[in-house]
């Protein structure tokens, strides 16, 4: 480690504090937290946490779960910057309006929303999970927000519902193309392909096998195989070197999130000097956007 890293594990305990770490945060953030994962994973995790501080490397709505999940917790999102653009693109009076254009139609909400919308909400799902909480509906008709991939990749597998989708799109996995894909492939002949949901239908079916970034890990972990091409933010590729030592990973070009890469050491060392950026959310909106947490949690993965 190096020195701000062994400050800020110093600092880590003397706040009682834990560190949560998306797959998709730089390096040298991922070796400083304590727990690595996916949103559901991490969802999952704050649930358990005993800790009085949670510092979230991620971006806003995940530290804005983490909050609703334990709202008696100090939760802080080290940098502001670090925000997601897709959950940006649905807001709650959109969603009330689409809602009253389709009365009694329950919603799906991606967990890629804000705390708002999720309040609007009655389940929420991660890439991880979305056909499973889709299938459990039992309505045939579901508004789905607001990853319109994620929502095409769902309709492979739900062919007896219809999905109404928001215009929604992670802009790195949209900036995966099939060109690119293929120039890979053709250069790493033996290497699986694998990608994530959010990624376009022709990605999708260029690809192996689609899977969230957890699944991606398992898979990878668990397979014969010794060299993948990797579809999603290229800091995944971190994780997947320690978790599967030996193992040769490709990244695909122009796969990365800015907003996820906001976050610095200096920007958590900061957090947890002065308890900066924690989350406020007001007790009626905590009440009303846990419901669809506590369901997607109550259903797996």
């Amino acid at each position: 480690m190096n020195p701000l890293q062994t400050e800020i594990v110093r600092l880590k305990k003397d706040r009682n504090a834990v560190i949560l770490g998306h797959n998709y945060q730089r390096k040298e953030i991922q070796e400083i937290s304590d727990y690595l994962g996916d949103s559901y994973g991490l969802s999952v995790q704050a649930t358990e946490e005993k800790a009085d501080v949670i510092v979230f490397c991620g971006v806003d709505f995940m530290a804005e779960s983490a909050k609703i999940l334990n709202p008696e917790k100090t939760v802080l999102l080290p940098n502001l910057k670090s925000v997601c653009p897709m959950a940006a693109m649905v807001d709650a009076a959109a969603l009330r309006d689409l809602k009253a254009k389709n009365p009694g139609v329950p919603v799906v909400s991606y967990v890629n929303t804000s705390a708002e919308v999720k309040a609007e909400t009655d389940i929420c799902c991660t890439s991880a999970n979305a056909v499973k909480i889709v299938k459990s509906v039992p309505d045939k008709k579901i508004i789905f927000v607001p990853d319109t991939n994620l929502g095409l990749y769902v309709k492979r597998f739900v062919k007896d519902k219809e999905l109404i989708l928001w215009p929604g799109y992670c802009p790195t996995h949209v900036n995966i193309k099939v060109d690119d894909l293929k120039r890979i492939m053709a250069e790493h002949p033996d290497a699986e392909v694998l990608v994530h949901p959010e990624c376009t239908p022709d990605v999708i079916d260029l690809a192996d096998h689609a899977y969230s970034t957890e699944g991606i890990t398992r898979h990878v972990v668990s397979s014969s195989g010794k060299e993948f091409i990797i579809g999603t933010e290229s800091n995944m590729n971190h994780r997947l070197r320690k978790e599967a030592p030996g193992k040769v990973f490709h990244p695909v070009p122009f796969a990365t999130c800015p907003n996820m890469r906001e976050i610095t050491l200096e920007n958590v060392r900061d957090s947890l000097v002065n308890l900066r950026h924690e989350m406020s959310l007001s007790e009626d909106l905590i009440s009303r956007a846990r419901i669809p947490l506590q369901r997607m949690l109550e259903a797996g993965r």
